[in-house]
């Protein structure tokens, strides 16, 4: 699930993350989790996915230049998953233009897109919220995040997440915040394994970080996608990596998952 509300950038040195951190709740037991063989496959390959003009306001236009992108996830992940030894099918995508009922549930209030496990379909709201100024980088954020989470569920992630146990209310919302920040730092590696081929500057990249920031669990009634920072954290360590390496969200100290 992607909120419309947003992430961004902390630029933090990957081997000092996970020292002297405090935990809270340790993910245990849970090696596909853990100990992902796409942690240890190296960075994506770099492909060239040039972004389509879009025009704002005009949802055939936001589709033309989304679907480009979803062809570009679809090669990334294709070829990074076989070269991690792993099985890989494409998910579907679906564009709707007012919140209704998606895999099961009814619209969330925070929520941009979902991504239906069962189904494997990413369901894409295509509202004023986002019409009005689809130039920045969010378009592209939101459907790799998405995608990110179709990852997980092909890397068994997902059903490993859906069986961890939770001793309370305060544990089971740091387990979903480790599913949803690895999402948004697979969604880094992503723009991070294809930005050579976009016309886009530093200035674009912290743009979105700068929105990102100013968001997260602070701005709205929920706990489960973290603090805009932490967010922001991730959504750049995937960046600088461009691969699922930085990603190991299940084995960080509970501060940089809160």
């Amino acid at each position: 699930m992607r909120k419309v509300s947003f992430v961004v950038l902390l630029a933090l040195v990957a081997p000092l993350l996970f020292q002297g951190t405090s935990w809270a709740y340790p993910i245990k037991n849970a090696p596909v989790l853990t100990r992902s063989p796409l942690y240890s496959s190296g960075p994506l390959p770099r492909t060239s996915c040039p972004e389509q003009p879009v025009e704002a306001g005009d949802v055939a236009s936001v589709k033309r230049y989304l679907m480009p992108l979803v062809t570009c996830l679809d090669a990334v992940w294709t070829t990074h998953f076989k070269k991690a030894g792993l099985p890989f099918t494409k998910p579907t995508v679906r564009f709707i233009t007012k919140p209704q009922r998606a895999c099961g549930e009814k619209w969330g209030k925070y929520v941009q897109a979902i991504y239906c496990n069962p189904t494997h379909e990413i369901v894409f709201l295509l509202d004023k919220s986002i019409m009005n100024d689809p130039e920045d980088l969010f378009l592209m954020d939101v459907i790799a995040h998405e995608y990110g989470h179709h990852v997980q569920n092909a890397a068994g992630m997902w059903k490993a997440y859906d069986r961890l146990t939770g001793r309370n209310r305060a544990e089971f919302n740091e387990q979903t915040r480790r599913h949803e920040l690895q999402a948004e730092c697979l969604a880094g590696a992503f723009i991070g394994s294809v930005w050579g081929s976009l016309d886009r500057t530093t200035d674009d990249w912290r743009t979105l970080l700068d929105a990102d920031r100013r968001s997260g669990d602070e701005t709205t009634d929920v706990r489960d996608h973290g603090k805009g920072r932490n967010i922001a954290n991730w959504l750049n360590r995937g960046f600088k990596t461009a691969g699922p390496s930085a990603c190991n969200t299940w084995i960080a100290g509970a501060p940089m998952v809160g």
